[in-house]
């Protein structure tokens, strides 16, 4: 659990409503169906309309990883690696068969397969950077589905207003009709506000942020595959490794 993703959200929806409250202002101002309707339907049907739906679905899969991110422990890989290499020094590659067993990580898997079979560095290499490198750029593309609905969101919050105006004006001579029309051009324009640089923005960020972390893991991982391909020394590698602690 991610407990700054979660206090975030608390801080900025909170600073907003009493803000609010502050002012004057009641809660119930605040909400309004038809601007809501607004401002979430058409920013979603937009982002609808841009997105591939393997892209889309991806994006909806890693909003949980803002609340409960994925674990991502350096040190305990390069210990883990340090000991495959110990090992293969022992009893040689072939020694690490049964890892291929244990180990739940397909990317970490696959490269440990790779080693088992003797592959030659460079095949190792090329085979898991791609794999790396493609994974990034899936999870790169997800999260822009949430900086596109930061880009659409105000600009339908903008469209949310203008219908709520022109209400206005086709019941200037009815005074019971003005107050709607009012509260959802103002509404209109705080949900699409809001929700951009309060919600879809730091999502992206937060998700590219993720995947940034992600594939530093990940070259973790191939540096010290490549590094027991090559026989160096295990107190080499760890103390190669632990770069990446910097």
């Amino acid at each position: 659990m991610d407990p700054l993703s979660i206090v975030g959200i608390v801080v900025s929806v909170g600073a907003v409503v009493f803000g609010n409250i502050l002012e004057g202002g009641d809660l119930s101002f605040l909400i309004n169906g038809p601007a809501m309707l607004i401002v979430m339907g058409g920013t979603l049907g937009a982002v609808l309309l841009q997105t591939p739906p393997s892209v889309f679905l991806r994006a909806v899969r890693k909003l949980g990883g803002v609340f409960v991110p994925p674990e991502i422990q350096l040190t305990q890989q390069i210990k883990k690696i340090v000991q495959w290499s110990t090992q293969a020094r022992k009893e040689g590659l072939l020694g690490l068969e049964n890892e291929l067993d244990r180990e739940k990580d397909s990317f970490v898997n696959k490269g440990l397969q790779l080693l088992v079979d003797g592959n030659e560095t460079e095949t190792i290499r090329d085979a898991m950077s791609l794999e790396m490198v493609t994974k990034e750029q899936q999870d790169f593309q997800a999260a822009k589905v949430f900086e596109a609905m930061g880009g659409y969101a105000p600009t339908l919050g903008i469209l949310g207003a203008v219908l709520g105006l022109i209400q206005v004006m086709q019941n200037l001579s009815d005074p019971e009709k003005l107050g709607s029309g009012i509260a959802v051009a103002f509404v209109a324009t705080i949900y699409g506000v809001g929700l951009a640089n309060l919600v879809f923005l730091p999502v992206a960020n937060k998700l590219k942020a993720q995947a940034r972390a992600v594939s530093l893991s990940r070259e973790l991982m191939i540096e010290g595959i490549i590094s027991i391909a090559e026989g160096e020394n295990p107190r080499n590698i760890e103390i190669k490794l632990s770069g990446f602690l910097e």
